[in-house]
């Protein structure tokens, strides 16, 4: 015969539990068609990405399509989304799971990062980074410097 918990033993427990989220409906493809697309398609598409994204910074007007374009670099070159973080805190015994954007530098200070450093720094990283994606055995070292190329670039925390 079970004996039931005492209510302050079930609060303690409630407030315990681990969370598990689950992305909603998934469109990821599987990892054959992935690698299919880098060699056939993803590694010359993202250079020219990379080239197009550079030529709208060029212009204040094509400066949001430039890094809109960087921020999807990897999805081009391999149809991988970027991972999202979430944040889980315990508030009265209730866990609360949220995504949060991270704070930011003030964008005077980006924008002067970006105009003296980040574009030299990141066409250099990029094109570092690229190419350690066209080794295919450095593949994973590429893609996860892509994935930081605002960092570099404007200072961008993820």
């Amino acid at each position: 015969m079970s004996y039931p918990w005492p209510k302050a033993q079930q609060q303690e427990t409630s407030s315990t539990r681990d969370v598990l989220v689950l992305p909603g409906e998934s469109n990821d493809v599987g990892l054959l068609i992935r690698a299919l697309w880098f060699l056939f398609i993803g590694w010359w598409l993202s250079s020219i990405v990379i080239t197009v994204a550079y030529l709208c910074c060029v212009t204040i007007v094509g400066l949001p399509v430039g890094f809109a374009l960087f921020d999807r670099i990897p999805a081009v070159m391999t149809l991988r989304p970027r991972s999202e973080g979430y944040v889980t805190e315990v508030r009265d015994g209730v866990r609360y799971v949220r995504g949060e954007p991270h704070d930011q530098l003030p964008m005077i200070l980006r924008a002067a990062w970006f105009l003296l450093v980040g574009w030299w720094l990141g066409a250099i990283y990029m094109g570092i980074a690229w190419s350690l994606c066209a080794l295919l055995i450095t593949l994973p070292v590429g893609l996860l410097m892509l994935n930081r190329v605002g960092a570099v670039m404007t200072l961008l925390r993820y």
